[in-house]
């Protein structure tokens, strides 16, 4: 496994909008660091006199590009003049043309297929004009890779046209014409080398995809999902969206079991041809009220409209059984009785709609003030104070130790926003998990004022209320990690300070599922013992909304998810 995964940006259509392309990408590097790579789908060219001048510059080296940048052939015969015959070069310094069809891999390992131009019309397999491919092209880039027993599929697939069908099963999109266009080559393109990120242009809109099986159920083994996202051109009147920030790990470092994991709102293979079982539970889907995505980042001064959701955390899920009772863990923190004498053999398993997937389909919204790629933001219900919130993973993951890296070095970032956040009000940040007892990976994150005690009387606070519980919270090694102390499934309590120093419990038989939360609202630290329990904390969905809007405001200038 890499350090790291890579950090790309993608964007749509450029149509010759070249410095503002670039002054969007200096903006979003200033603010959440440097990008690895910058690709580019649609027409990246211009046919205006206006839009020639401005290539002109960086082609003379007058401008260059901040990052390195691929771009994919022209989709018409008024750019084609732009491209030499040469099947792929530089064309000026930082800025590539990738070539007809191909395969680059990097250094990395990362494999990106591409095509480039549009479906040529006539005979399937009939040549055209230089700007168009054909069902020829397709079978000569696909047909090496396939028939290697070895290969999975790619990492990313760029082509300027939609695939034909790849709504089908799937939410739609916000323009209901575009789901009848489309390349019928594309989508046999997209069948055959199962990129796990699929991305195109030329539409004029912004739509991601809900991610789609690359296998069939109970017939074949598990695969990878796909996830395709369709962009719009750069610098729209319409404010839709045109640039999209993800990480993303080589599949060819991931072990197998981190790369099929499939997410909830996973669906069917839009090009796959079905059995008629499946045909049957597919028309059955198709009657159910379908999910958009959630936006990859939150709204920015009304640029974008990002679709935000949150599921109703005031409602539990549906208990069973014996255990009617007995409700389970709660957005503040936990709402079971204090003590569990029994510690579940394994982690508990997933029943109903998890309360805090983003595709639950029990979602609302108001209650999330941040969205990443891979984590999101959102206040905490009936939080110790205004700035109570958890830091959770988008798809479902139960734990620290159970995130994928491209997730866990997001999360990461959300954490540090989160101290600098903290820090210019003049609070302390402590974070905590309890991996017990509940379903869905939450870090809760709580802002202590400073002038009420220092980093060492926390920490010992937490020591010692938990020395009162017959604990012993043990400090981690500095630059330790979760991981490489305890497996996935493994019940603990985890604690972070500010001053990078951490605690640590692994659990064994009964822990106080409120304990995080008791011991800052103690007299030692917040001095609000009356709000150790969430449920005494509740506000009226209006006061959340407004409270919501508060922290999302106060918390923008250090948000890394906003590429503006």
């Amino acid at each position: 496994m890499p350090e790291k995964p890579l950090r790309i940006l993608a964007c749509g259509d450029v149509n010759g909008r070249i410095d503002t392309l670039y002054g969007r990408v200096r903006t979003v590097q200033k603010k959440s660091g440097d990008f690895d790579l910058l690709l580019c789908l649609g027409s990246f060219f211009g046919a205006s006199a206006e839009a020639e001048q401005e290539w002109e510059a960086y082609k003379n080296g007058d401008k260059k590009a901040p990052i390195h940048t691929y771009i994919l052939g022209a989709n018409d015969q008024s750019t084609a003049k732009y491209f030499p015959e040469v099947d792929g070069m530089e064309l000026a310094e930082n800025i590539t043309y990738l070539g007809r069809k191909g395969v680059f891999t990097g250094a990395s390992g990362l494999q990106m297929a591409y095509l480039s131009g549009v479906e040529a019309a006539g005979a399937p397999g009939a040549a055209g004009p230089s700007h168009t491919f054909s069902r020829r092209d397709v079978v000569s880039l696909t047909e090496p890779l396939i028939s290697d027993a070895k290969f999975r599929g790619v990492d990313i697939l760029l082509t300027s046209p939609w695939p034909a069908g790849v709504t089908q099963y799937g939410n739609k999109p916000e323009d209901a014409e575009v789901a009848s266009r489309g390349s019928q080559a594309v989508a046999d393109l997209c069948r055959c080398l199962k990129p796990r990120y699929h991305f195109a242009g030329l539409e004029g809109v912004h739509y991601e995809r809900l991610p789609f099986r690359n296998h069939r159920v109970l017939l074949e083994g598990a695969r990878h999902v796909t996830r395709f996202i369709a962009l719009a051109p750069v610098g729209n009147a319409a404010k839709r969206k045109y640039l999209y920030a993800f990480t993303v790990a080589p599949m060819c470092h991931l072990e197998p079991a981190e790369l099929v994991r499939q997410p909830p709102d996973v669906t069917e293979n839009p090009f796959a041809k079905a059995t008629a079982k499946q045909q049957q539970r597919q028309q059955q889907q198709q009657q159910r009220p379908q999910h958009q995505p959630p936006s990859s980042q939150a709204t920015v001064q009304g640029e974008e409209t990002a679709q935000q959701f949150f599921f109703d955390l005031a409602r539990p899920p549906p208990s069973h059984g014996r255990d009617r009772k007995r409700r389970s863990d709660g957005p503040g923190g936990g709402h079971m009785p204090a003590h569990d004498a029994k510690l579940p053999r394994k982690p508990p398993q997933q029943t109903g709609p998890c309360w805090f997937c983003l595709a639950s389909p029990d979602v609302e919204k108001h209650l999330v003030v941040s969205i990443g790629t891979h984590v999101y933001v959102a206040l905490a219900k009936g939080g110790l104070a205004r700035d109570h919130v958890l830091v959770a993973p988008v798809a479902h993951h139960a734990s620290t130790v159970d995130l994928p890296e491209e997730a866990a070095v997001e999360m990461r970032s959300y954490l540090d926003a989160l101290r600098r956040f903290h820090s210019a009000r003049r609070q302390r940040c402590v974070v905590f998990e309890r991996n017990y007892r509940s379903m869905h990976l939450q870090l809760q994150v709580v802002g202590v004022p400073e002038q009420r005690c220092s980093t060492d009387e926390i920490k010992e606070v937490f020591v010692q209320q938990g020395a009162e519980n017959q604990m012993e919270l043990l400090e981690l090694p500095e630059r330790s990690e979760l991981k490489q102390i305890v497996e996935p499934g493994t019940p603990y309590f985890y604690a972070e300070f500010d001053n990078g120093e951490k605690l640590f419990q692994r659990i064994k038989s009964r822990f106080p599922l409120q304990f995080g939360r008791e011991v800052l609202a103690s007299e030692a630290i917040l001095n609000m013992p009356d709000r150790g329990d969430w449920r005494a904390c509740k506000s009226s969905r209006e006061e959340e909304e407004g409270i919501a809007k508060e922290f999302r405001k106060d918390f923008q200038p250090f948000d890394f998810s906003l590429l503006e």
